[in-house]
């Protein structure tokens, strides 16, 4: 194969590998979602420690990168993680393909963070694709408009997370990127899951569900190792490699394989069939992300870190 298709190739794979992320998601419904981003973050430190250590004596970092992969860590390795993977529990009440589509809107807090953080000028051609996809992603959440206020606003409450999820792994790319200036994707990752460990842990505590630590059962811990192994870190590992072959306008198209592929495994796997609204809202709103990420350059990134 050819350089100049393996880069597309790599980021296509890792796309449809995010997409099929929540199937194994959904299959910890009896775990409490901190549980599940604590066990899969220690399973990814255990995997990544002696490449971590490899690095630990060449690579120093300053007060400010230890800031923000602090940030990182909290904003992309513990909420949105938690964020997203309590959005893909309620299965009762919320589309899986909605949840994927949310995820989308990413670049928009990304751009917003890079701002802020990285005094990344912001134009009026992102604030009116900005302004678009919002509307396109209100219309995707909800069919023909209309907001669902049943089932003690469980709906409501899963879109929510989902857009918190989006939200805090967007805001996370500008301090990513920050950190990954001056150092290699590998320190930069092994330390992110070094840091998000001890956080997750905590929240562990706090939503007092430490029993649950123990009542993993066996085929609940493979499906942690195969959560890190193929849709976690392997995939990430898998996109930054085909990143660094790819220009950031071509990513973000081949990128477009994630919520795609959640769609269809929405359809063929739970027979779930959106509102026509929806599909054509989803594809209003993925054409304004094409656009948005195309002004973002290289600060366009994948919906997980």
């Amino acid at each position: 194969m050819k350089d100049t298709y393996i880069g597309p190739f790599l980021i296509f794979i890792a796309a449809v590998l995010w997409g099929i992320d929540g199937l194994l998601r959904r299959e910890l419904f009896s775990l409490p979602p901190a549980t599940i981003v604590f066990y899969e973050h220690l399973i990814g430190l255990v995997i990544l420690l002696p490449f971590l250590l490899l690095h630990w004596k060449k690579e120093k970092l300053t007060k400010k990168e230890w800031s923000a992969i602090g940030l990182v860590a909290l904003l992309s390795g513990v909420l949105g993680t938690l964020f997203f993977t309590t959005a893909l529990l309620k299965i009762n009440f919320i589309p899986f393909s909605v949840v994927f589509l949310i995820q989308k809107l990413q670049p928009l807090f990304t751009l917003v963070t890079a701002a802020l953080v990285l005094k990344e000028r912001i134009t009026k051609h992102y604030l009116g694709w900005a302004a678009l996809a919002l509307i396109a992603g209100y219309f995707v959440t909800f069919p023909n408009g209309m907001v669902n206020f049943g089932e003690g606003g469980a709906y409501l409450s899963a879109a929510l997370f989902a857009l918190l999820a989006a939200i805090a792994w967007g805001a996370s790319t500008a301090f990513s990127r920050f950190t990954l200036l001056g150092h290699s994707h590998t320190f930069i990752t092994g330390l992110r899951f070094l840091i998000t460990v001890p956080i997750a842990f905590l929240f562990v505590l706090g939503m007092n569900a430490a029993p649950s630590l123990s009542a993993v059962t066996g085929g609940q811990f493979i499906t942690l190792l195969v959560i890190a192994l193929s849709t976690g870190m392997f995939a990430l590992w898998v996109y930054y490699r085909g990143l660094k072959k790819t220009p950031a306008s071509v990513s973000t198209i081949v990128e477009l394989a994630f919520p795609m592929t959640a769609v269809l495994l929405d359809y063929f796997i739970y027979g779930t069939v959106l509102a026509p609204s929806q599909y054509f809202a989803g594809a209003v709103l993925l054409f304004a992300m094409y656009r948005v990420s195309r002004l973002m350059g290289t600060v366009a990134r994948a919906p997980v870190e």
